[in-house]
């Protein structure tokens, strides 16, 4: 019989509920953002790990957006390792946008710090970031999301997005991976 994934869960930092109540709040920060300063954003979500996240912020947005996909690596395991990769790169043109990445979390800050400064070589307006996790326990880099969903301590979570070698993501929450599963 196939692995029951969520057996591998030592507990939940956040529920399905507590993520769709933030993604709503974010997305009504976010709108007046924008709105203040009349601008339409092209929303760039960044492969794999931002797809739920992106998908439930966008749903509360009213205001006209175009989107777009990233997809960037610098993972192995659990930990990042500094080289940043390109492995699929927008379709739409970013000159001239306000792009607004959306990303998972923000650990060592490596990954969204060559992202947004890959948008600005392309000739981006502006660049801002939300991020459903912040773990700034970790940082590496001076790099801060401009919206942050949730602030986490210093553990190895997975769900909505968030994998433990490519797998936990389609967890319906986030939680924090058992020792057992990563040290073994």
């Amino acid at each position: 019989m196939a692995k029951i994934i969520s057996e591998d869960i030592d507990h939940v930092l956040f529920t399905e509920e507590q993520i769709e109540a933030r993604c709503k709040e974010l997305a009504q920060q976010i709108e007046k953002d924008y709105e203040e300063r009349h601008i339409q954003p092209l929303v760039v979500g960044l492969l794999k790990g931002s797809i739920p996240f992106m998908a439930e912020l966008i749903k509360y947005f009213k205001h006209p957006i175009e989107i777009d996909f990233i997809s960037v690596s610098s993972y192995q395991g659990t930990e990042s390792s500094g080289d940043v990769r390109i492995n699929k790169d927008l379709d739409l043109s970013s000159r001239d946008k306000n792009v607004l990445i959306v990303e998972d979390i923000v650990d060592t800050g490596r990954t969204l710090k060559e992202v947004k400064q890959l948008f600005y070589n392309k000739g981006a307006h502006d660049v801002k970031v939300v991020a459903l996790l912040d773990k700034p326990d970790r940082r590496l880099v001076d790099i801060q999301a401009d919206f942050i969903g949730f602030t986490i301590p210093d553990e190895f979570v997975v769900g909505y997005g968030l994998d433990y070698n490519q797998c936990y993501r389609n967890l319906p929450y986030i939680g924090v991976l058992k020792n057992e599963i990563y040290n073994s």
